[in-house]
């Protein structure tokens, strides 16, 4: 079982930025696959940015690309998502996903509010 806790979210203007957090447990981190999904209200969740296990690929929604920067730092079990020039409609819910094997495991989610 592997337990998944994100920080970092909060309420910000438009075109400022934050930087998200996510502490994974298990002594195996290196070899999790990790990325970052989000759900705004109303919507379905959706894939935002994923890192390999070695953090040597990186994939990203095209509606982030340029803007959110995904980061892992395997001695500390942590993953990040920098975020800038952030703008309301990336208002939502923000979630760390880990692919260990076969399973999927989920965060229980950061809010992230952008004011215009």
């Amino acid at each position: 079982q592997v337990q998944l806790v994100e920080s970092g979210g909060g309420l910000v203007q438009a075109g400022g930025s934050l930087r998200l957090s996510c502490l994974a447990s298990g002594r195996t981190f290196s070899s999790y696959t990790m990325g970052w999904f989000r759900q705004a209200p109303g919507k379905e969740r959706e894939f935002v940015a994923a890192i390999s296990r070695s953090a040597g690929n990186t994939e990203y929604a095209d509606s982030v690309r340029g803007r959110f920067t995904i980061s892992r730092d395997n001695a500390k079990n942590t993953v990040y998502l920098q975020m800038n020039s952030l703008k309301p409609e990336d208002t939502a819910v923000y979630y760390c996903h880990a692919v260990v094997g076969w399973r999927n495991y989920w965060g229980q989610g950061t809010q992230v509010t952008v004011s215009s």
